[in-house]
């Protein structure tokens, strides 16, 4: 199936220091596109890739599962660490679980990670019921386009498999538990009115892992998808100064001003 026009990955060669970002679950790197930009706009390398199943149609992404976006996100990492000397890993929603099991997973290559309304639980009576109800049902409502900036729209699926649902449900699980072995340093900023993961998603994560470098940023102007939301601009200034903070050569002049 062809990828819907703006979902495509990003990809830009800049400097010595690399950004992975990861996208949402039933989105696409659209959600994530202008974070991408305007980090590669000050010299950085950028890999925004499109996980398995996402960009296309629901169809797809029912005969995918965790171990698919994971093993893409992965791929990316490692291609990154050819070129890069320092690497930085982003994610929204879903992606932000990516993000905690890379760090987890590969350690020191992950020199600090930025999440936005991670993802950290399936809530509700119907996650209880999910690896039942896939087998009847394919799709529920989807949870895309959780935006309050008027005019600004996601571009994922409208309709939920339940398949990919269940598995979603499942690696939330495996990382959950492998957030004590998360060390790097971390931002967090979440949204206080966000429709799709509750608050508490970010309060359990903050209170597991082994992060001693923590910083966390409410975005009161925003719903979930808060990187295409009034708050986007502040998400992308503080996740550089991050960057800054961290790898000192970024931003000074000659350093990381590469095309």
């Amino acid at each position: 199936m062809p990828v819907m026009p703006g979902a495509e990955p990003y990809r830009h060669e800049g400097g010595e220091v690399g950004v992975l970002l990861c996208h949402g679950f039933t989105g696409s790197p659209q959600s994530l596109r202008p974070w991408a930009e305007y980090l590669a706009e000050r010299g950085l390398t950028v890999s925004l890739p499109l996980l398995p199943g996402h960009g296309t149609r629901w169809q797809d992404m029912q005969l995918t599962g965790w171990q698919d976006w994971y093993a893409e996100v992965d791929r990316e990492l490692r291609t990154l660490q050819e070129r890069c000397s320092q690497i930085f890993v982003f994610g929204l929603s879903m992606g932000g679980a990516l993000t905690l099991r890379l760090a987890a997973k590969h350690g020191d290559a992950v020199q600090g990670i930025v999440l936005v309304n991670p993802g950290n639980k399936v809530h509700g009576l119907t996650a209880h019921a999910l690896p039942v109800a896939r087998h009847f049902v394919r799709t529920t409502k989807g949870v895309a386009n959780d935006i309050a900036k008027p005019g600004a729209v996601e571009l994922g699926y409208d309709r939920v498999p339940l398949h990919a649902a269940n598995s979603l449900r499942n690696f939330f699980r495996l990382v959950d538990g492998e957030l004590p072995q998360v060390t790097q340093p971390l931002l967090l900023l979440h949204s206080p009115q966000d429709h799709v993961v509750p608050p508490a998603d970010s309060a359990r994560i903050l209170s597991r892992v082994s992060s001693t470098d923590v910083q966390e940023i409410l975005l009161e102007q925003s719903y979930h998808v808060a990187t295409l939301d009034h708050d986007a601009e502040r998400i992308f200034e503080e996740s550089y100064a991050f960057i800054g903070r961290l790898a000192p050569s970024v931003g000074k002049k000659g350093s990381t001003t590469g095309g």
